[in-house]
């Protein structure tokens, strides 16, 4: 007897390391796990029901009145986030099969660890061409209230722009009926589908909705600001978590200049750090030649020069920055600010000083090197490595 329950436990402990075989009697193994491919959990993660910090959810002053930032979520009644339609999305947008030959995928040029940007200038295609732009961070895109999407904003829904790479040339090259047919017959997406809408209908609408879905689930709440945020009754108070450089840097960030601060949050509102509802132009140049901006999509005068501009949060880990990648580190971008801001016509007003020209801040190298501690405590490590953001292939 002691024999035969010897031989019992090596074999269900065989099965158990192979993924076929589970202790839990309530759990049965999905076609996913079995064939090796995917890593995914038995229960997924949670995706819709995120209990976010209360100051999510608070009008706060940053220099002036703001809206909360759950006030400008851009999620659509017909594609609400569930747990299955993320996990869905999360394997689409890691897989490489969804580029022409194989070779890259949506995850290629937005990278988990670097804030869901990439490290180089311009990202490389499917046949190593390489991007008009720099990869734009996707950390709180959800929160963009006008939901427009890409620098020049010509994806008028997160919908409709999860789309537009896969098709584009240069970037992953394929048709949507292609894509449709790849996906069809491909093993694991079957559950996958039939998970995320009730069968396994493969569809465009679908593919859309489900990565859409799960960009939108790339939400940064973790950081040590917010440990900070939660101790105290306003953002302008000092957090007890931060160093005096780190708070300086805040009071600095957040204030407006009667209050002893730059007033930033004109541009990088609400408590995600985002403009929640228009394009700026931040004076990189004095006038615009080969990328016109916002204006390629709209053809309004005022849209000249003027780009989408991302949440700050996990910035420190998504150099380089801009449009077009042209600053390597944060000190270089604060010293644009400080002393490099072009007399561009179409140039955001608070950038300007009284007489119209552009600001000179004058700050201090203490000043400048405070702001850079200050908007590294936007670092969300949790974000950057937790596995539910992470890739699924084994």
């Amino acid at each position: 007897m002691k024999k035969i329950n010897f031989r019992i436990s090596i074999v269900l402990l065989v099965l158990f390391s192979l993924g076929i075989y589970s202790c839990k009697e309530s759990e049965t193994v999905s076609p996913e796990r079995q064939n090796g491919i995917l890593n995914l959990p038995y229960e997924p993660f949670n995706y819709s029901n995120i209990n976010f910090p209360a100051h999510f959810s608070e009008p706060d002053l940053h220099g002036g009145p703001q809206n909360s930032i759950v006030s400008n979520d851009n999620m659509p009644t017909t594609n609400q986030i569930t747990n299955a339609g993320a996990t869905l999305g999360r394997v689409l947008f890691y897989d490489k099969n969804l580029s022409k030959n194989g070779r890259v995928s949506c995850a290629s040029c937005h990278v988990q660890a670097k804030g869901f940007s990439d490290p180089k200038v311009l990202s490389k295609g499917f046949e190593g061409g390489t991007t008009r732009r720099h990869s734009m961070g996707l950390t709180n895109a959800r929160f963009y209230r006008k939901g427009t999407f890409f620098w020049d904003e010509r994806a008028a829904t997160l919908e409709e722009q999860v789309l537009i790479p896969i098709q584009d040339e240069i970037e992953m090259g394929l048709t949507l009926d292609t894509l449709v047919a790849r996906i069809e017959s491909t093993d694991y997406y079957a559950p996958l589908f039939e998970d995320a809408f009730g069968d396994k209908t493969v569809t465009i609408d679908r593919i859309s909705k489900s990565l859409a879905q799960f960009v939108r689930s790339l939400v940064s709440y973790e950081s040590k600001y917010d440990i900070g945020r939660a101790t105290v009754n306003r953002a302008t108070d000092d957090f007890s978590n931060f160093t005096q450089e780190e708070n300086l840097g805040k009071t600095l960030f957040l204030n407006i200049a009667p209050l002893g601060g730059l007033g930033c949050t004109t541009c990088h509102g609400t408590e995600a750090f985002i403009t929640p509802s228009k394009s700026t132009n931040n004076g990189l140049d004095a006038e615009s030649t080969t990328d016109l901006g916002v204006y390629e999509s709209t053809g309004n005068p005022l849209d000249i020069g003027t780009f989408k501009t991302p949440s700050l949060r996990n910035v420190a880990l998504r150099a380089p920055y801009m449009h077009d990648g042209r600053f390597a580190t944060l000190e270089e971008v604060i010293e644009h600010y400080n002393s490099g801001i072009q007399a561009h016509p179409n140039l955001e007003i608070v950038l300007k000083d009284p007489a119209g020209n552009p600001r000179r801040m004058n700050l201090s190298q203490e000043e400048k090197d405070a702001l850079v501690a200050f908007l590294k405590t936007l670092t969300d490590e949790k974000f950057s490595e937790g596995e539910k953001f992470s890739n699924p292939f084994r």
